[in-house]
């Protein structure tokens, strides 16, 4: 059993890089952080424990964010687990975030789909396959009729308010 700050701070960033690809910065930066925090723990300081904590919040990808779609899979940059078709479910339930945010946090542009380029296009092309687009556009047409139609039925009126009257 290791008793060193170093010892520990060994084991933990060698068991995370052995599941998580990581570039030489990435791992300097791992080792700095989990000794840091090792040693905060071991002071007993517990404000240096939260700040460390709210540093990791903003931590920087566990890979490259443009790396991290590609053809088959999607990698999620907060914890490096791969082989998502799509990022939304994981995110919500793992990290309790919305994509809007998470594109935010690792500076994605907003239109960035957060799913595999292979399973987008295999949605894309059944989507054509179905028609989709058409009954869309004819479903959108039938809704803003049905839309005026309530309008013109239904005008709204004023009411005029009631008076009470004072009794002397």
């Amino acid at each position: 059993m290791p008793s060193t700050l170093i010892e520990l701070t060994a084991d933990i960033v060698s068991s995370h890089a052995s599941t998580v690809e990581l570039t030489s910065e990435e791992l300097l930066a791992e080792i700095k952080k989990v000794h840091a925090m090792l040693k905060a723990l071991e002071e007993g300081s517990a404000m240096a424990v939260e700040q460390l904590a709210e540093e990791e919040k903003v931590a920087s990808p566990v890979t490259n964010p443009k790396k991290s779609i590609q053809k088959n899979q999607i990698v999620c940059l907060i914890c490096g687990k791969n082989g998502f078709k799509t990022l939304s479910r994981h995110l919500k339930q793992a990290h309790d975030m919305t994509a809007p945010a998470y594109r935010k946090q690792f500076g994605l542009p907003a239109g960035t789909p957060l799913a595999a380029k292979a399973y987008s296009e295999s949605r894309r092309e059944s989507a054509i396959k179905n028609n989709l687009g058409e009954k869309l556009a004819k479903g959108r047409v039938a809704y803003q009729a049905t839309k005026k139609q309530a309008k013109v039925v239904a005008p709204k009126t004023k009411k005029s308010p009631v008076k009470k009257a004072a009794s002397k």
